[in-house]
């Protein structure tokens, strides 16, 4: 549904995207997630077609980016969404419908339906005159008001209440689970890591890794085991009544095991602790950082 190949971004001489490269499936949630300025925000403009990429290619649902046909299957909700503040919530989508040649008794429709899904009240208030989360609820369904395929998302929930901002992330889901391909960036890694399907994390503009959180965690993250015995066993805690050894491998698992059978004792519970979505991330970013001072103090320049 989508492809992006070796997309390139300059402004000055200075690359804000560089050479990134990736695929989103149809049906699939893909978050792209790094630090400010790492070029988050300027690919997703690129594959909405509001930059021209320096070079390099990006398509959407089978056309080049920016191509009128491409934008009729496009919904775009970028992170600062200015609405008509004089409109109406229903007078704001109807304007847009009336764009996108919607026609009236099918957009009367999916307004309504649209905005009862979002759980929006004073639709007939006007948009200045509503919260910012309300504003983001109406800037959504405008998004959706095309019946879309494709909807590219830069920070949805940027900004608002944890309540409103868990609400608007419960609804992407639905709309993943309706077929949409969605492709957001988002701060909060932890409501990436509880609906992406796979993530790019990029830093300095480059795409620096890439996967589902399984790959991700396998590849930069950690796996430790929490063993707990009945008895004391070498580099073992006391915790509530028993003791819990931590390893990095089956192998320290199994040698705590037969610690503990040789002291008269068992094993009693074994749990698994993944590095999160998060902890990937600042593993990441530290490391490209690194490299770059690293490469920075080598150089004859530096």
């Amino acid at each position: 549904m989508i492809e992006v190949r070796d997309l390139r971004k300059e402004y000055g001489g200075f690359p804000a995207v560089e050479g990134s490269t990736f695929s989103v499936a149809s049906g699939e949630v893909f978050g792209i997630v790094g630090p400010n300025g790492a070029g988050k925000t300027t690919t997703l403009k690129m594959l909405a077609g509001l930059i021209e990429p320096t070079s390099g290619s990006a398509s959407v649902a089978g056309h080049d980016a920016g191509d009128a046909e491409m934008r009729r299957r496009l919904g775009f909700l970028p992170e600062e969404s200015p609405l008509y503040e004089e409109m109406t919530a229903n007078t704001y989508l109807h304007f847009f419908a009336d764009l996108y040649d919607v026609p009236e008794d099918v957009a009367a429709r999916r307004i309504d339906e649209t905005l009862s899904e979002l759980d929006l009240e004073h639709r007939d208030r006007q948009l200045g005159d509503v919260s910012k989360g309300m504003k983001r609820k109406v800037a959504i369904a405008r998004s959706l008001i095309n019946d879309p395929d494709v909807l590219i998302y830069d920070e949805p929930a940027s900004g608002l209440d944890p309540l409103t901002t868990n609400y608007i992330i419960e609804f992407t889901s639905r709309l993943a689970d309706e077929g949409k391909t969605i492709v957001f960036s988002a701060h909060n890694l932890y409501h990436v890591e509880s609906i992406c399907d796979r993530v790019a994390i990029m830093n300095e503009g480059e795409i620096v890794a890439r996967g589902d959180l399984d790959q991700l965690q396998a590849e930069h993250g950690e796996t430790v085991y929490q063993v707990y015995t009945t008895v004391e066993v070498p580099d073992s805690v006391a915790k509530n009544g028993r003791y819990v050894r931590t390893v990095e491998s089956m192998d320290a698992v199994e040698a705590t095991r037969e610690a503990a059978s040789e002291a008269g004792g068992e094993v009693v519970d074994i749990r698994t602790d993944q590095s999160s979505l998060e902890e990937v991330f600042l593993n990441v970013a530290d490391g490209r950082s690194d490299d770059r001072r690293t490469a920075g103090e080598s150089s004859p320049e530096a």
